[in-house]
């Protein structure tokens, strides 16, 4: 579905992704996790065109990004960052209705399908209640999903979320990383997303790719990926790694900083 081949960002002559390849299947849900700084949003926003790339190509459904029109590559793929801005007076309903947008000539206005379409992502969403709410009057768990009820109006194949769970609280986080995981199972879209959180990115994540000083440590099932070596060697911390009642997706309970080598 998407590959990122090669991929080097550089921002004021420093090298911040390095030569990163990066293969997506349809239907996936990946990770991408490392330590602050080590260019997991940098990487997330080449690959979505939001931010140039010194070299190296992506390629979409087969496409290349470099060939293809903007609105069409709209049209396939949406990104999310963790902070999005509305204006004060902006309703749900206008927030979504902007995921039509990709969709129409600058002169067309909104056609009954497009309505039905604005008022299936917001019942996907669970936002119904909410449609007529000002953006601005809602919780951070709320604003997410509108959000996200706006990128699925947008009808994309992949979504690609920049660490969906920042600035929620916990039950908000699960809400939100829930909801992700029932459009994907559901609707197919492949997803894309920067975590933080190791254990979400265990539970939520098909696979896990591994960010270290802009390249590629390591990739694969989180079972693979999130390994007491690992976390000592790249966030250099000493963790228990354990497995509750048959599990697949391994639970991490960090204990203390690594010693220095």
């Amino acid at each position: 579905m998407l590959q990122a081949i090669d991929l080097t960002i550089s921002y004021d002559g420093n090298t911040i992704v390095k030569n990163v390849t990066l293969q997506v299947e349809e239907g996936e849900i990946v990770s991408i996790i490392g330590p602050n700084g080590s260019g997991k949003s940098t990487l997330l926003k080449g690959i979505s065109r939001m931010i140039p790339c010194e070299s190296g190509r992506v390629c979409i459904a087969g496409q290349e990004l470099q060939s293809m029109h903007t609105k069409r590559i709209s049209q396939m793929m949406c990104i999310l960052c963790q902070s999005n801005q509305t204006p004060a007076d902006m309703t749900v309903e206008e927030l979504v209705s902007y995921g039509r947008f990709p969709h129409k000539k600058w002169y067309e206005r909104l056609s009954s399908s497009d309505y039905e379409i604005i008022d299936w992502a917001i019942e996907q969403t669970g936002l119904s209640t909410y449609r007529k709410r000002l953006v601005k009057s809602l919780s951070g768990g709320e604003g997410q999903r509108a959000w996200i009820a706006m990128a699925l109006a947008q009808r994309p194949k992949v979504l690609l979320l920049d660490e969906p769970t920042t600035y929620l609280d916990i039950a908000h986080q699960l809400e939100v990383l829930e909801l992700v995981r029932t459009l994907n199972k559901e609707l197919g879209i492949t997803v894309i997303m920067v975590l933080h959180d190791l254990n979400q990115a265990s539970t939520y994540s098909d696979r896990i790719c591994v960010i270290r000083n802009g390249q590629v440590a390591l990739s694969g099932k989180p079972s693979d990926v999130l390994t007491h070596d690992m976390i000592r060697d790249v966030y250099g911390v000493e963790a228990e790694v354990a497995y509750i009642h048959g599990s697949e997706s391994p639970r991490i309970h960090p204990l203390r900083k690594a010693q220095a080598n």
